[in-house]
C-alpha cells in the first residue's frame, strides 16, 4: 500500500455575501437558527444539468443569513456527463461550473473518467475546489492520482489566517473520498490504461487506512465522499457505500453518489444520504460546533428555491452556445424511444435500443469491409447503459440524438464465436431483472432470457492483468439463442457483432469481445455512434421515426420471469 501524506486544508473561511430573499422557504421545513453550526451542502450525478448549480449559492447564503457560521459545499461524482451542455467540452463546462457555485470539496465518478485520464487530469487543473479520492491509483507511481483527504479546520472569520492558532479553531471536519472500482470497465479501458482502481478487500483497505490518517490529523468528525452507490449490480463485488460502511470503522457520515439514489439514511438507519440526480435536492448535514456532532440532515428538494443570478446566466450563456450548435431538426418521430433506465434499457429490448443497434449494423454493412462471414451472420449489440435519454413525439435534432448517445462511441466491428457471444449475453444479465448498465440491446439476435435461474459465478474478469468488477460465467444458464437473422444459432459459427469501442475494449461486461479484440479478430471503423444513428434516421428511415417501425420493441428478447 502507498504512504502517501493527505494534503491538509488549514482553513476554509466562508465570506457572505448578498442574501437572496427566499420567501418563506425553508422556514416551514427545517429550523431556521443555525447560530453556532457548520453547514454542508451537497450534490452527487449532477450530469451536466448545469442551470441546477444556481441553487447551491443561493442556499449557501440563506443558511449563512440565518447564522451558519461556515457552510462547506461538497459533490461526490459525475458531474463531467450526462448532457450534450458537458459532452461537447469533455467536461470542462462542469467544472467551470463548480467553480461559479464556490464547491470546495469534490470526488471524482465514473463518469469524469468518460474522455480519458488526461483530460480528467487537465480539467481538474483548472478547478477552484479540491478534488479528492482515494483509491484510483497511477500505475507508474503506485499513489493516488489525488489528494486522498482533505481535513478542514474552521475558526471565525473575524481572524487574519496567518493569526489563527489551534485555540481558535472551533471544528476539523474530515472528508475521504472514494471513486467505484466498477469504473474499470465502465469506462472504455483503453481511455485509462495507466491506472487503476483498488478492488475487492483492497478497498475497505485503503478507506480504512485513509480514514485513520484522517482521524490522525485530528478530524473531529470523518465523513465520507463517496461514488459507489446501493446498487444491487454492485452487492457481488461489495463495491457499495453501505458494504464500506460495514467494513471499516470511524466514519460517521456517508455522502454519497452513483446509484442515483434518494435517501437520508440507508435501510437499517445507517448514516447514509443522497440526493437523486440532476439536483432534484440538494444535500443538508448540519453539526454542532460545540457538541462536535451531527445533530440533523435532510434533503432539500429544488422545486421553488431561488437561483443566483450570477451563477445562472452563466449556465443559459453555455446552455445558449450548445443550443446553436446542435439544435437544429433533422427527423421527427411519430413514437416515444424509451430513454429509461430501469424499467428500460438496463433491464429489457427497449425500441430505442432496437433503432440505435439496426443503425450500428447498417453503417457498417452498407460501407463493407465484414467479408470475413456472411451477411446473415452479422449481428449488433451495444450497451444499455450507454443510452442516457428518450426521444420524444416531434421534432428530432442533432442535439437530442447526442444526449442519447453522449460519450462520443465509435461503432466497431468484433470477430467471435457463437460460445463467446453466449457467455457475453450470459455475463451481461447476470443480476437481470435488476438493472445493470452491461445490459444487451441487440439486433439480428432472437434470445431467451430466463432470470428464475441462477448465475453461475466463475472467476473474476481481468483486463491486461487488472480485475474488473464483473465475474465471467462458469457456465451458460440462463441464455438460449434461437435464431440469428432467422436462422439457426450454432455455437461454432464466427459471427460478426457490430458494437461500440468501449465494449469492444472490454467495457462493462464485454470482457469475451476484448479477448478477440486484442488478438486482432476486429476493427473500429472510427463512425461516431451518433452520427450513426442519424445517418440511418435520415437516409434509411427517410427522416420519419413511425409507430410501424419502431413504436414497440420487435420482439426478439424473451425474459422468463
Amino acid at each position: 500500500m502507498k504512504e502517501k501524506l493527505l494534503a491538509l486544508l488549514l482553513a476554509l473561511i466562508m465570506v457572505l455575501s448578498a442574501v437572496p430573499a427566499l420567501a418563506d422557504f425553508p422556514a416551514a421545513v427545517f429550523p431556521t437558527d443555525y447560530t453556532g453550526k457548520t453547514v454542508i451542502l451537497h450534490s452527487n450525478d449532477v450530469h451536466g444539468a448545469l442551470d441546477g448549480y444556481a441553487y447551491i449559492p443561493a442556499l449557501r447564503d440563506w443558511f449563512t443569513a440565518h447564522g451558519a457560521a461556515d457552510v462547506l459545499t461538497v459533490d461526490a461524482g459525475d458531474f463531467s456527463q450526462g448532457t450534450i451542455y458537458v459532452s461537447t467540452n469533455k467536461g470542462a463546462a462542469a467544472i467551470d461550473m463548480m467553480n461559479a457555485a464556490g464547491y470546495d470539496i469534490v470526488t471524482l465518478g465514473n463518469h469524469e473518467f468518460d474522455f480519458g485520464y488526461d483530460q480528467l487530469m487537465e480539467n481538474l487543473s483548472k478547478a477552484e475546489f479540491l478534488p479528492i479520492c482515494a483509491n484510483v491509483i497511477l500505475d507508474e507511481t503506485g499513489e493516488s492520482i489525488l489528494d486522498e483527504a482533505v481535513v478542514c479546520s474552521l475558526y471565525s472569520d473575524e481572524i487574519p489566517e496567518d493569526q489563527v492558532t489551534d485555540e481558535d479553531i472551533y471544528l476539523k471536519v474530515g472528508f475521504v473520498g472514494l471513486e467505484t472500482p466498477e469504473t474499470a470497465t465502465k469506462v472504455n479501458p483503453g481511455l485509462i490504461s495507466n491506472i487503476h482502481f483498488t478492488t475487492f478487500d483492497d478497498l475497505y483497505t485503503y478507506a480504512q487506512e485513509t480514514i485513520n490518517a484522517v482521524k490522525e490529523a485530528g478530524a473531529d468528525l470523518v465523513i465520507g465522499v463517496f461514488h459507489l452507490g446501493v446498487d444491487n449490480e454492485s452487492a457481488a463485488n461489495g463495491y457499495r457505500s453501505i458494504d464500506v460502511y460495514n467494513k471499516v470503522t470511524g466514519l460517521d457520515f456517508i455522502i454519497d453518489g452513483h446509484s442515483h439514489t434518494v435517501m437520508t439514511a440507508y435501510e437499517n438507519g445507517e448514516p447514509i444520504q443522497s440526493t437523486g440526480t440532476k439536483f432534484a435536492n440538494i444535500g443538508v448535514i448540519v453539526i454542532d460546533n460545540e457538541t462536535k456532532t451531527i445533530e440533523n440532515h435532510f434533503l432539500v428538494d429544488t422545486k421553488g428555491l431561488e437561483k443566483d443570478p450570477e451563477v445562472a446566466a452563466k449556465a443559459q450563456e453555455i446552455i445558449d452556445a450548445v443550443d446553436a450548435e446542435y439544435g437544429a431538426t433533422f427527423a421527427t418521430s411519430e413514437v416515444v424511444l424509451n430513454g429509461e433506465k430501469a424499467p428500460g434499457n438496463r433491464t429489457e429490448e427497449t425500441n430505442l435500443g432496437d433503432l440505435i443497434t439496426d443503425a450500428m449494423v447498417w453503417s457498417v454493412v452498407k460501407e463493407g469491409g465484414i467479408e470475413q462471414v456472411e451477411p446473415n451472420h452479422v449481428i449488433g449489440i451495444t450497451n444499455g447503459g450507454g443510452i442516457r435519454a428518450a426521444v420524444n413525439v416531434g421534432d428530432v435534432s442533432m442535439k437530442d440524438i447526442n444526449t442519447v448517445l453522449p460519450f462520443g462511441n465509435t461503432v466497431a466491428v468484433i470477430y467471435v464465436t457463437g460460445e463467446e457471444l453466449l457467455e457475453v449475453l450470459e455475463a451481461s444479465t447476470f443480476c437481470t431483472p435488476d438493472s445493470i448498465g452491461g445490459y444487451p440491446q441487440t439486433s439480428g439476435i432472437t434470445w431467451t432470457l430466463d432470470t428464475t435461474k441462477a448465475f453461475d459465478q466463475g472467476e473474476v474478469y481481468t483486463l491486461d492483468g487488472k480485475e474488473s468488477s464483473y465475474f465471467k460465467p462458469a457456465s451458460i444458464q440462463r441464455v438460449t439463442i434461437e435464431k440469428i437473422n432467422g436462422e439457426d444459432f450454432d455455437p461454432a459459427a464466427t459471427y460478426a457483432v457490430v458494437t461500440n469501442n468501449f465494449c469492444a475494449a472490454g467495457g462493462d461486461t464485454y470482457n469475451a469481445f476484448a479477448r478477440a479484440y486484442n488478438e486482432g479478430s476486429g476493427f473500429d471503423t472510427g463512425i461516431p455512434m451518433d452520427e450513426a444513428v442519424m445517418a440511418f434516421i435520415k437516409d434509411v428511415l427517410e427522416g420519419k421515426i413511425t409507430e410501424e417501425a419502431y413504436g414497440a420493441p420487435r420482439g426478439t428478447e424473451t425474459q422468463i420471469k
